[in-house]
């Protein structure tokens, strides 16, 4: 378009001059060292014309390699960012071999090589090829060393993804020596601390996570409960369970599942007294059956009092199998066993367990009532089990002799 202007407007141009030398051709004279040139107006303007062609010829014929390089270039980095659509969407769909080799032949001329090599890489593992796609990832890792934290966040990723702990273990390291409070790569810490179960480097890393973590709340808040939990169950007398308690922070002590660890183990520790002042004080500000029936674990001072305490919660909460099952259990402390009984029964029809099936089969049999308790334990192991169990045929004694 530019070039047709040019040609237009010298034509027009030349006609212009072409009609005004026709009137009067004009005359040029030129000294140079002694020297005379004399030409026309017309033939003096045709070589200017020339030289100036010729200078343009020259530096179009200098400038060609270059612009062909460059068109080259284009060319290939055009069909290089075809082929990186063409490969993620080929992995998009499924299919990750086509669309590893898309992404691998067209990463030496991509305008961003990082994206083909970690997108191969993806596509090798989704195939299971393990060698190939750390292949991938190690050339992403030498070839731009500026990407380095991005290669081995997506590597410790896919690691994680495969269940290769230890090797994920280890490129999270080589992120924290070149950047220690990583967002992202300690986010992946704690997941792989969370599935390895090492709840002591996990509580260790929560401080941290707090401050640079990249996590959701409601995740962080699991895996703190998680942490706290390990530790009470791990403390090794009642002081301890206190002091991990007192470290809890306030907004999860309020958590029912941290609640029935920190009362489970103040039982464990043998502080039954602080843990049944405390039972009724959390259950007055909130009914949880949980903790209900944790109180009937208990076992207090006075069990009558602790009796009479849960009968009075039955005016309010009679339907509650937890609370008949933890007043049952009571009953059987204070050796009131038609009591016990009727809370049993109640509890077997309302909602029945295991346990209360165990504990009734128990009594049925201080009762001397066999069959009826045998028939409660197998009641019970069927809730385990899941399903039905066949009741035991009785042996035939006359049958068993005569044999």
């Amino acid at each position: 378009m530019k070039f047709g202007a040019i040609v237009i407007i010298a034509m027009v141009v030349s006609a212009l001059a072409a009609n005004f030398l026709l009137h009067d051709p004009g005359s040029v004279i030129i000294t140079f060292r002694g020297k005379i040139v004399e030409m026309s107006v017309f033939v003096l303007s045709l070589l200017v014309a020339l030289l100036f062609v010729s200078i343009w010829a020259v530096t179009y014929l200098v400038k060609a390699p270059r612009k062909l390089g460059e068109a080259a270039g284009r060319y290939r980095s055009g069909r290089a960012g075809q082929r990186l659509t063409r490969g993620v969407i080929e992995v998009a769909e499924g299919n990750f071999a086509k669309g590893e080799r898309l992404l691998a032949r067209a990463a030496g001329v991509s305008e961003a090589p990082l994206l083909n090599y970690l997108q191969a890489a993806r596509a090798a593992h989704l195939l299971g090829q393990d060698e190939r796609r750390d292949t991938w990832l190690k050339q992403a890792y030498e070839n731009l060393p500026g990407a380095a934290n991005a290669v081995l966040l997506t590597q410790a990723e896919l690691q994680i993804d495969q269940d290769q702990y230890e090797q994920a273990l280890a490129t999270l390291r080589k992120i924290e020596e070149n950047a220690p409070n990583h967002g992202h790569a300690l986010m992946l810490l704690g997941r792989l601390y969370y599935r390895l179960e090492d709840w002591e480097s996990l509580g260790e890393l929560l401080p941290r996570l707090k401050k640079y973590g990249r996590l959701d709340p409601a995740v962080l808040e699991e895996w703190s409960i998680h942490v706290y939990e390990q530790k009470l169950d791990a403390a090794a007398d009642g002081d301890a369970v206190q002091a991990i308690w007192k470290a809890v922070p306030r907004e999860l002590k309020t958590h029912i599942d941290l609640l029935e660890s920190w009362f489970s183990n103040l039982v464990r520790a043998g502080l039954h007294d602080k843990a049944e002042r405390e039972l009724v004080a959390e259950l007055k500000r909130g009914w949880s059956q949980p903790l209900v029936r944790l109180y009937g674990v208990v076992d207090g001072p006075d069990s009558a009092k602790q009796l009479k305490r849960a009968e009075s919660w039955l005016k309010n909460h009679g339907e509650d199998p937890e609370l008949l099952f933890t007043t049952a259990r009571l009953c059987l402390r204070n050796e009131l066993w038609g009591k016990a009984r009727s809370y049993l029964e109640s509890v077997i029809a309302i909602g029945p367990t295991a346990d209360a099936y165990h504990e009734y089969g128990r009594l049925l049999n201080q009762f001397g009532e066999g069959e009826a308790a045998a028939e409660a334990y197998r009641e019970g192991l069927s809730i385990v089990a899941g399903g039905s169990l066949p009741a035991i045929p009785h042996l035939n004694a006359d049958a068993d002799s005569s044999a």
